[in-house]
């Protein structure tokens, strides 16, 4: 991202976001802009698989209309998760919370299966080269 792209405070990534440089469009078309989160994983304070991490901001805004995100921060934050399979990147508080019920729906039902078909999925994804 160009530096001060976020003077008015926090935003979420949409479509053509302009405060993205051309460099970053391609990173993360190709989501390379990831591969940071990778030394995160080495280190133990990421999984591959969990759901996505929100910052502050956007966790408490979420609590206040939610409670049913809560249980959701005591899973290990992943690189991808279910709701980025299923829903993708949110553009707004409201899309957050549909993408949450499918980490929910992963909370309940995690297995080393869940995960595997999780990975395969983010893979078709990458290969495919769709992002916003």
């Amino acid at each position: 991202m160009y530096e001060n792209a976020e003077l008015q405070g926090p935003q979420l990534s949409e479509n053509n976001d302009r405060r993205v440089t051309p460099w970053g469009r391609k990173m993360r078309r190709w989501k390379l802009d990831e591969l940071p989160q990778l030394w995160n994983v080495l280190i133990g304070e990421m999984s591959i698989v969990g759901p996505r991490p929100e910052r502050a901001y956007y966790i408490n805004l979420i609590a206040q209309q939610t409670p049913f995100y809560i249980p959701l921060l005591e899973l290990r934050p992943g690189i991808t998760s279910l709701g980025m399979i299923r829903f993708g990147y949110a553009g707004n508080v409201q899309e957050m919370i549909e993408r949450m019920k499918y980490d929910l729906i992963y909370l309940e039902n995690y297995s080393l299966r869940m995960d595997l078909k999780i990975m395969m999925s983010t893979l078709r994804i990458i290969f495919k080269a769709k992002s916003r």
